[in-house]
């Protein structure tokens, strides 16, 4: 594949909105008003957390979420919470892997890394008070991006209370769907989960209320889009995921075979990109795969990730060849010439842009999910916004030639 136009943006500057959002909603972070300044929080705690995660950085797999969920629903807003939810978990990721104890690097980005500047014992804590506060920022509800809150919230809520009061008799239990309850609930949760803290209904008891709508049900508990962001999330960073490649990356020793690299890169690498893809999916509205099989958005956002993470990591091991630093990881090249090694990056690359052309392709107001489902007022579907799928579609194409 050639390398990219001088003519065509690259990633960076195509992504630059996108990420002085990222960029400025990590600042807010670290306000009085926000997640990582708590009361509760110690001061000297609060500064190397603001150190490791504000120190720069493409920003790559916010980016990566809130432009899937442009792509799907047109708006990026919704994916905001679980875009800085995955850049905190990276980041905590980045403190453990410099430790003395896995990777033992100094530097990052130019600057001293976190145990060098503070210690050991700190850095470590440092990573396990970003990893929890990832999941603080996972569970934080969507905003909505088809209606206002208000009126979401008096319509959902009729509905809501009607089907409640017909469960509650076994007839009408089995008259109305599961899914027309749940869809119900989900959406008079959302309405009410976002209204601000400040307005009449926008309080504690209204938002932890509309919490416990969104999980339950007379027919049992629901899944707010949130709290399938947080699973998702939950899956990727831990043993199965990075924590599992990373385990194999560390514990190996010569000879290597290509499952175990493959292993490594599928899960070290691979795992948190496709996670930023997905949620972003999630946060659009389409959570539900039903009646797309493997063609739904979320599973192509997956798909997407999934192979640009291993396009990501191979071309990273061929960058690295020359790198005395580098050369004792667990790398492609230890299994295959740099030629196989660049056809399987082309390899991957195409598979992302197979799995975006396919999401291109279906009608903008078809996410998966009914409570997702976006439109204009006449009812026709909306196109998908082309920067968000342009972006998309450079980052696969620019993997190759590293413009980034």
């Amino acid at each position: 594949m050639n390398a990219a136009s001088n003519d065509v943006p690259d990633f960076v500057t195509q992504a630059g909105p996108l990420r002085e959002l990222v960029e400025s909603e990590l600042a807010k972070l670290f306000t009085p008003e926000g997640l990582l300044t708590d009361a509760e929080v110690p001061p000297g705690l609060a500064e190397p957390m603001r150190y490791a995660l504000l120190g720069g950085g493409k920003r790559l797999r916010p980016v990566l979420c809130l432009a899937v969920c442009q792509a799907v629903c047109c708006d990026p807003a919704p994916a905001l919470p679980a875009a800085l939810a995955i850049e905190v978990l990276h980041n905590y990721t980045l403190v453990h892997d410099d430790l003395p104890c896995m990777d033992d690097d100094t530097l990052r980005r130019g600057r001293p890394t976190v145990h060098a500047k503070y210690g050991y014992a700190q850095a470590v804590l440092v990573g396990d008070a970003l990893q929890a506060a990832a999941f603080q920022l996972a569970l934080t509800p969507p905003k909505s991006h088809a209606e206002s809150a208000e009126n979401a919230e008096t319509h959902s809520h009729a509905k809501f209370t009607e089907l409640v009061s017909h469960a509650e008799s076994a007839e009408s239990a089995e008259t109305h769907s599961h899914a027309e309850f749940a869809e119900s609930a989900e959406c008079f949760g959302r309405a009410r989960a976002q209204r601000a803290p400040g307005s009449p209904a926008g309080g504690a008891a209204e938002r932890s209320e509309a919490e416990g709508v969104i999980r339950h049900s007379a027919f049992g508990i629901q899944h707010s889009p949130s709290l399938s962001i947080a699973r998702i999330l939950a899956a990727a960073a831990g043993p199965a995921g990075v924590v599992g490649g990373q385990w194999v990356d560390v514990t190996s020793s010569p000879p290597h075979d290509e499952a175990r690299v493959s292993y490594v890169h599928a899960h070290k690498t691979g795992d948190l990109i496709a996670c930023a893809c997905e949620m972003g999916a999630i946060a659009a509205g389409a959570a539900s795969e039903e009646g797309f099989g493997e063609s739904s958005p979320r599973s192509l956002a997956r798909e997407y990730g999934r192979a640009l993470g291993l396009a990501f990591q191979i071309v990273d091991d061929l960058l690295d060849s020359g790198d005395p630093a580098k050369a004792s990881e667990l790398s492609i090249l230890r299994v295959a010439t740099p030629e196989a090694a660049r056809a399987q990056a082309r390899a991957a690359t195409e598979r992302a842009l197979r799995a975006l052309d396919a999401l291109a392709a279906i009608p903008a107001g078809r996410t998966g999910s009914p409570a997702g489902r976006t439109g204009s007022p006449d009812g026709r579907a909306p196109s998908r916004p082309t920067a968000a799928l342009a972006l998309l579609r450079s980052l696969a194409e620019d993997q190759l030639s590293r413009n980034l």
